[in-house]
């Protein structure tokens, strides 16, 4: 049953490059029913109505009962989105040469209402999530900062961005690895690989892009090497920010030394007939102990990384391999070409960490 429509959907936004972490974080924060991760949103356009991939929970996106729902509510089904029209659209508004016009104070009229249709697509796919799964905040994964900022136009829209940085040098080893994607049925494809000092002009790009959002919405910037040495924490300083009340119930997919790890475990009623609702959460026994750990919610996610396919059980772990593996000479680029921010962020004369999620 859907529960009633929010006034105002609340949208927690993932920004930051991608590598950085925001897939596992978006799985830590949807294992409480008053959270709805949704992935990547900016990719559904493409991947979703485009090439129906699969969504995190298994399905392909046209079979997955949860965005069928959502995208009746929110536009009377998707055969009524014009797919060419918004893809026209997002080329006009949702690209990272659009940010200095974004931040500005004022937009012209052709301006405004280009980002406020473009931001009024989101508003209602949140809204409508909401309403199909009762939750109070909506998880946004899309990094992009451009789409952030495009938001912060949006009306009726209570924004709120998590800005997620990880050392430059593990996001570029992390960005020269070929990674599959699983999500493709029709074929094969894979993630898109970038050399060293691309990564560097994204890194910085991105970051400073999001420093610029701060002035003019709620921004919140989170280490993920200190999202990964705390997690337990993490979580409740994330559901605090988001408005929410401290829930334990988030954090029984941690292990009990939480300070180090995060293990998930295989959801069983992923094992139901298709024509059940996979929208629904699995009740907690009143008995269940703090540890072992739970098995997660797994999320109707567009896009991300290919840990929300894991059927689990996955650890996460610190993992150094970039110092190792990365070359002397990329290293150097990255180390060079990202000096400022790295400075700013403490990267710099520190022991470096890098994450990894691993099957156990």
């Amino acid at each position: 049953m859907s529960a009633p429509e929010p006034a105002e959907p609340r949208v927690l936004f993932v920004g930051g490059l991608g590598r950085s972490g925001s897939t596992l974080l978006e799985l830590l924060l949807a294992q409480s029913a008053d959270v709805c991760a949704v992935g990547e949103v900016v990719h559904l356009w493409e991947r979703a109505l485009g090439a129906d991939e699969r969504c995190g929970c298994g399905e392909r996106f046209t079979a997955c009962p949860f965005w069928q729902q959502v995208g009746e509510h929110a536009f009377g089904g998707w055969s009524a989105v014009d797919r060419d029209d918004v893809l026209a659209l997002k080329d006009r508004v949702d690209r990272t040469r659009h940010i200095p016009r974004l931040a500005k104070n004022s937009l012209s009229a052709e301006q405004l209402a280009d980002v406020r249709r473009y931001a009024d697509l989101y508003t209602r796919i949140y809204r409508a999530a909401l309403a199909a799964t009762g939750a109070r905040v909506v998880v946004d994964s899309s990094k992009h900062a451009s789409l952030a900022f495009a938001l912060r136009w949006a009306e009726g829209l209570d924004l709120r961005v998590l800005h997620l940085v990880r050392d430059s040098r593990a996001v570029a080893y992390s960005w020269g690895k070929q990674v599959r994607r699983p999500e493709v049925v029709d074929g094969e494809d894979f993630m898109p690989t970038f050399s060293p000092f691309e990564v560097s002009k994204l890194w910085t790009a991105q970051n400073a892009a999001f420093h610029l959002l701060a002035a003019r919405a709620q921004v919140l910037r989170l280490r993920y090497e200190d999202f990964t040495a705390d997690p337990a924490g993490t979580v409740r300083r994330l559901r605090e920010f988001a408005g929410l009340p401290d829930d334990p119930e988030a954090l029984r997919i941690l292990t009990s030394d939480h300070s180090s790890s995060a293990r998930l475990t295989p959801r069983p009623d992923l094992e139901r007939s298709s024509d059940e609702s996979s929208s629904a959460r699995p009740t907690p026994h009143p008995d269940l102990e703090p540890s072992p750990p739970a098995a997660p919610f797994r999320a109707h996610s567009v896009a991300g990384n290919p840990l929300r396919f894991s059927g689990g059980p996955l650890t996460v772990r610190r993992d150094e391999a970039w110092r190792d593996r990365l070359p002397r000479r990329s290293r150097a680029v990255v180390s060079l070409a990202t000096l400022p921010f790295r400075v700013r962020y403490g990267y710099l004369g520190q022991r470096g960490s890098d994450e990894s999620v691993e099957k156990a």
